[in-house]
């Protein structure tokens, strides 16, 4: 999800990008040929696809940032002074302001 555009400099926003609409298209034609055998896999799979792209903006940047959190070992408060630390050391390019809206996200949207 992330979308910084140049290194070295802080960024204040990510930019949130979906493709749930292409993999659900490329689930429905697989779906269309697939053997008895592969339905049930292709059938859950589609099923997670449109449960991601019904999910909000902000659910999706609060997994990101839980994932991010996880990813430098964090374990605290998510409502923290030290989860905004954490997140700008997992994501070094963010800018102060950008971590808290990101950390707002998470806040607002619990797991």
């Amino acid at each position: 999800m992330t979308g910084f555009l140049t290194p070295n400099t802080k960024h204040n926003f990510v930019v949130l990008m979906r493709d749930s609409d292409t993999v659900g298209a490329a689930l429905r034609q697989a779906l269309a040929q697939a053997s008895p055998e592969e339905r049930p896999g292709l059938e859950r799979a589609a099923a997670l696809v449109e449960a991601t792209a019904a999910a909000t903006e902000g659910a999706l940047r609060a997994g990101w940032v839980r994932s991010k959190l996880a990813g430098v070992g964090f374990t605290g408060d998510i409502d923290s002074v030290a989860a905004v630390k954490a997140l700008r050391r997992a994501e070094p390019r963010l800018s102060l302001l950008a971590a808290v809206q990101l950390q707002k996200d998470a806040v607002a949207h619990p797991e």
